[in-house]
């Protein structure tokens, strides 16, 4: 069976009838294959990876993102004067300072044991060409200050924001996830046989505190569905075959999230100014934003002729 073999909807009637014969409602595992494979943490924020996860975790345009992270730069008052919160929110670096590091190693082992804690700090690498590493990456200015700490003290965008640059820069610094990747054969009666793949969580390292959200138009991971644990020899109750029709899809509109990726893989602009950019789009009614997505005008259609 390859790809357009199956290719109208009578022979895909007869296929679905045959199999579901076959199959008297039970498939039966017949192979098992695991790899394990870990998964590294994400690097700690720069000014556009902030932008990005903002706006798939929070809903935030990058503007409003870039102005409650000023607010928690510029500080707030937490009954031992004002204190600034974050370190410059301005930045496309992803190193950390070595006392940072250091508090975040110390704290990681109090709060989630040795175990939580690789042998040495992790590093990371700017993937920017242009990169001008003159400050340091997004971070709480002390790992100390937990976001339910200063619950009191925050309205609630700063507390959302401040609790996930403190939950992304804590898990920069712990152990990988152990994976196994899982590739179940599935028989259909004699001759045919069906795959899932798939994946079981080993050991869940820095996802027990932070997971790093995906674009749709990032290339769909298969290896990221959680299977349940399957033996050779299990007896799999076969629920439905579902004959479904594809189609190739255009390539999904810009978020605010994949627009600020776009425009640092393309050397556009700079981490201060890619929410002026997108404000200028939107004022200028060149695009509208709908269901937080781009749509351009036909005014931005003529501009981008032009």
């Amino acid at each position: 069976l390859a790809q357009f073999t199956v290719n109208n909807a009578e022979q895909s009637t007869d296929v679905v009838a045959n199999l579901t014969k076959a199959a008297d409602g039970k498939l039966l595992v017949t192979k098992v294959d695991k790899k394990q494979r870990k998964r590294n943490p994400a690097a700690p924020f720069t000014t556009s990876t902030l932008q990005q996860e903002a706006s798939r975790k929070l809903g935030f345009g990058a503007q409003r993102t870039m102005s409650v992270a000023q607010q928690l730069y510029e500080g707030t008052d937490t009954g031992e004067g004002a204190v600034g919160l974050i370190t410059y929110m301005r930045t496309d670096s992803v190193t950390l300072a070595a006392e940072a590091i250091e508090e975040l190693r110390s704290y990681i082992v109090e709060k989630y044991g040795q175990k939580s804690l690789p042998s040495k700090p992790q590093q990371y690498k700017t993937k920017s060409k242009n990169a001008q590493e003159a400050h340091e990456a997004v971070r709480p200015t002390s790992v100390l200050r937990t976001p339910e700490s200063l619950k009191a003290y925050l309205s609630s965008d700063q507390l959302k924001l401040y609790t996930l640059i403190w939950q992304r820069t804590l898990a920069c610094q712990m152990i990988h996830a152990t994976m196994n990747t899982v590739a179940v054969d599935l028989a259909c009666g004699v001759g045919n046989t069906f795959r899932a793949t798939g994946s079981t969580v080993v050991n869940p390292g820095f996802m027990s505190v932070y997971l790093e959200g995906t674009d749709d138009s990032a290339k769909s991971d298969k290896d990221e569905r959680i299977l349940p644990v399957m033996e050779i020899g299990d007896v799999i109750d076969l629920l439905a075959i579902r004959p479904e029709q594809h189609f190739t899809e255009p390539p999904p509109r810009y978020s605010e999230a994949s627009l600020v990726r776009s425009l640092e893989e393309h050397d556009i602009g700079r981490p201060s100014t890619y929410a002026s950019i997108i404000s200028t789009l939107l004022q200028r009614e060149y695009v509208e934003l709908e269901k937080k997505r781009f749509h351009p005008t036909d005014v931005g259609r003529v501009v981008g002729k032009f």
